[in-house]
């Protein structure tokens, strides 16, 4: 019984079993870059998270630069920032918690329509 655990304890620990990246074939294709385009529906601020904000902004945060009403950008990463009180946020008339990830900072979703 002994035996079955200590090999079971040395198949674990193989470089396959222990996470290590798979041989990759040299036909695989690349990852598709971000292509999901957003529109600003008016002027909104582009924020970043301060030190103590961890890693989402939030509405204290400083701001970056701005967006102008009918900008494009691209995004495709959100960040979550929920409280326990509540919306994150309240922007451009709509409470939320989801941040759209752009191009120097953080932008509230619902200050962006997808195009």
């Amino acid at each position: 019984m002994v035996a079955a655990t200590l090999s079971g304890l040395a198949l674990a620990t193989t470089p396959a079993a222990a996470g290590a990246p798979a041989a990759v074939s040299a036909h695989a294709p690349a990852a598709k870059p971000c292509t999901t385009k957003w529109r600003a529906v008016q002027r909104v601020a582009v924020r970043r998270p301060g030190p103590y904000d961890g890693r989402v902004a939030t509405m204290n945060s400083p701001v970056h630069h701005h967006l102008h009403r009918g900008q494009i950008v691209r995004s495709c990463i959100v960040a979550i920032g929920r409280t326990q009180s509540g919306p994150a946020y309240r922007a451009c008339g709509k409470d939320g918690s989801e941040w759209r990830i752009v191009s120097g900072g953080q932008v509230p979703q619902t200050c962006l329509r997808r195009v």
